[in-house]
């Protein structure tokens, strides 16, 4: 159902921005954004209103019997459009995420399984980077740690570009892999895991750190061996004591690894509340594509049969050469399109 009223004070809404903007009155730079939010909205609610006035005329128009027949075909075509257009009107009503704007940050560990999930840790990284590169962003590693194997002990990226946590927001869980992995001589397939997590980026305005709640360590930064090892003491870690979280950076510059390890605990903190926001708003129930819990296991790379599952929407793809170079698009799309369906369902639209 289409809410009549709430449309029309959108449109007010607009002109009103549209006025304001013209006259070079209040926040110029406030109202931009908004405007940017609201346009697209009433083009949808333009297209919707142009397709129910033309089925209203066609509709008339049975009643000649000379334009009869040009009308029923006409109908048959605008009520073809009529539920997508319905649809696309629906999403633009639906409650916004403020963040999904944002550039992001993406975390990748190893979990269970050794050498094999820290291998495993690097291919996520790996088709990750490669998505970002398709769609244009920047990828901007904030802190790395490999193992011997040229596996991934630690990873934190900022990605930037436009819609960024958008698409990315639910990657966070645990990635399971099945595969006989390059260091088995047997030929058995191995089951190991790595987790995945994706934060918004925040701004100091987001999140307000007392310096009293944090301690910062300098450390000796770890370096390739031999006359590259770091002998100054730069690398920077910083603990925010209430809430446990520890974060580290080991740039060459101790200015810059400061500067970092507060984006990177910001992050974390801003999304320590969401988090504690959307639970309270969906106590009373979860949403298909999950949670955004890092402990929830949320897909399964099987390798032997080129096989990857999305256990929250029970998505099986057949394609897992190219998911692992980067197409991750079929999935996002899924995830994104249940998502929105259990908004619309929960706001009974």
């Amino acid at each position: 159902m289409i809410p009549f009223e709430r449309l029309q004070k959108i449109k007010e809404r607009l002109e009103y921005v549209e006025a304001r903007m013209a006259l070079g009155e209040g926040d110029i730079a406030q109202l931009g954004r908004e405007y940017s939010e609201l346009k697209p909205v009433v083009d949808q609610i333009l297209d919707w209103e142009r397709l129910v006035a033309d089925l209203a005329e066609a509709e008339a128009m049975l009643d000649d019997p000379e334009m009869r027949e040009l009308a029923e075909e006409e109908l048959l075509g605008l009520r073809e459009r009529l539920p997508e257009v319905e649809h696309a009107v629906q999403l633009s009503l639906l409650p916004k995420d403020a963040a999904d704007a944002r550039p992001a940050m993406l975390e990748i560990r190893p979990g269970t399984g050794g050498d094999e999930a820290a291998l495993f840790a690097g291919d996520l990284a790996r088709m990750y980077q490669r998505y970002v590169e398709q769609h244009g962003w920047r990828w901007e590693v904030i802190e790395e740690a490999t193992s011997e194997l040229g596996g991934i002990r630690e990873l934190v990226v900022r990605i930037k570009g436009d819609g960024v946590f958008a698409r990315l927001k639910f990657e966070s869980g645990v990635h399971r892999v099945q595969r006989v992995p390059e260091t088995e001589s047997g030929g058995r397939i191995h089951t190991s895991a790595a987790t995945v997590a994706v934060l918004p980026e925040a701004e100091e305005v987001d999140i307000a750190i007392n310096p009293g709640d944090i301690r910062i360590d300098t450390m000796r930064a770890s370096g390739s061996g031999g006359q590259h090892v770091n002998t100054t003491d730069s690398a920077v870690r910083i603990t925010h004591m209430p809430s446990g979280i520890v974060v580290t950076s080991s740039e060459k510059s101790q200015h810059r690894n400061r500067d970092i390890a507060m984006q990177v605990l910001r992050a974390r903190l801003f999304d320590l509340e969401r988090q504690k926001v959307a639970d309270e708003r969906s106590a009373h129930r979860k949403s298909q594509v999950g949670s955004g819990d890092r402990s929830e296991r949320i897909r399964t790379y099987n390798f032997p049969q080129g096989r990857l599952t999305d256990h929250r929407i029970g998505l099986t793809l057949y394609k897992l050469d190219q998911i692992m170079q980067g197409d991750l698009d079929d999935i996002i799309d899924a995830l994104t399109a249940e998502h929105q369906a259990a908004l619309l369902a929960e706001l009974g639209t």
